[in-house]
This record gives C-alpha cells, sequence and structure tokens, in this order.
C-alpha cells in the first residue's frame, strides 16, 4: 500500500513524497524520481570520487535527493567539508525534519555540511568556490533531465563550467540510470580520464556513473 505523506508545488513542479511498506518515493511532475530501496550507486557516485582526492578533500555534491550520496561522504575518512547544492526547499526539509531524516542518520545536522539551496547549474556559474570531487546526481541523467534547463550542464559549455570549479587533479563525478555515449565522447573531450562504472539494479538497465578527471 503507499500512502501520499507531502505534496508540494516546488520548484521544477509537483513535489510528492510518498511511502510505500519501509520504503520511501519522490515524485517529480508524475514521473518517479528516487527512493530508498537500494542507494548503491548513489553510494558509489561519492565513494569513487573521495577514494581518488586527497585526504580532508572538499566535496560538493549536487542534489541531495534521499540522503544517501551524502550519508556516504560523511561516513568516507578522506571527506572533510561538504556542500550540498539542492533547489527544492521541500526535499531540504523532508531530509531535515521529515521522514527521509531516519535514511541517513540527520546527516544534514553534521557540522562537516552546508546546505545550499539553490539550482545549481545556476548557482556554478556564479560561485568562486571551488571542490576536489564534484558529484552530481541532479537528474536521471543525461538525456532524462527533470527540467529542460538542466540539459546545459552536461553540454561541452556546462562542463566548461564544472571543471573550472574543480581544483587541480579534481574529480566529477556523474550519476545516471542509463547509458549515454554522447555524453562520455563529450567528458573525453574535455577530461584527461574518463572512466564508465555500471552499477547493475534488480530490474531494467545498469545504473551508470561517470568519474572524469582533470
Amino acid at each position: 500500500m503507499t500512502e501520499v505523506l507531502a505534496e508540494v508545488e516546488g520548484v521544477c513542479g509537483q513535489l510528492v513524497l510518498r511511502q510505500a511498506g519501509a520504503d520511501f518515493e519522490v515524485i517529480a511532475n508524475g514521473v518517479f524520481l528516487m527512493d530508498t530501496r537500494n542507494g548503491e550507486s548513489e553510494r558509489l557516485l561519492v565513494s569513487v570520487a573521495a577514494d581518488l582526492v586527497p585526504g580532508r578533500a572538499r566535496l560538493l555534491i549536487g542534489g541531495l535527493g534521499v540522503g544517501y550520496s551524502l550519508r556516504a561522504a560523511l561516513d568516507h575518512a578522506g571527506v572533510g567539508e561538504i556542500f550540498v547544492v539542492e533547489r527544492e526547499p521541500a526535499v531540504i526539509e523532508w531530509n531535515r525534519t521529515g521522514p527521509l531524516r531516519a535514511v541517513h542518520g540527520d546527516a544534514l545536522a553534521d557540522p562537516r555540511v552546508t546546505v545550499v539551496e539553490a539550482d545549481l547549474v545556476r548557482w556554478l556559474r556564479k560561485t568562486e568556490e571551488t571542490f576536489d570531487a564534484l558529484c552530481l546526481d541532479i537528474d536521471n541523467g543525461p538525456k532524462w533531465t527533470v527540467t529542460a534547463g538542466n540539459a546545459s550542464l552536461y553540454s561541452a559549455a556546462g562542463l566548461d563550467d564544472l571543471a573550472a570549479r574543480l581544483r587541480p587533479g579534481g574529480v566529477l563525478a556523474v550519476w545516471s540510470a542509463e547509458a549515454s555515449d554522447e555524453f562520455t565522447a563529450r567528458l573525453r573531450d574535455r577530461f584527461n580520464e574518463v572512466r564508465v562504472l555500471e552499477i547493475p539494479v534488480p530490474r531494467g538497465e545498469p545504473d551508470v556513473v561517470w568519474i572524469a578527471r582533470v
């Protein structure tokens, strides 16, 4: 049985938080966006990136989701400071004081975490902050964005914006629900080293995580 816990008008349109048994789901404009059933690839997004950068690394996580990536960052011995950029106030509150808080052990309360309520694409273009790793999970992938404006992030110009926010030797990690040869090619045009990781899921195509180093 599925129960609707909250329904709000968000930046990207209608957002719904549902509970199905012991699990939670977030729906955006009627399209499934995320849930708490697994999270292996979301954790891998951060852990692989953090393994490749110096100790006490400064990470940016684009998209709070259900907090799996943030929890993985906090649990990694090499991570020092974490910025989380999330444009949906409701998602932040569901994680900070709502039912998603228990999923990640109240990760937002950790003093190493700074939450920035902003559209990631716009924020990247104006900030002067730099990071050892950028871990992005704001869409279902380069070919399946939550809103049309996010598509620019995966373009050649968008990759230039991301690379500009990385410190020397920094790492970009991008999550997707499906593969994209076109995005892989763009990454290889812009970055020195690119890996494509496929993570099997119970149903459908594997999740994909791209790891690129400047």
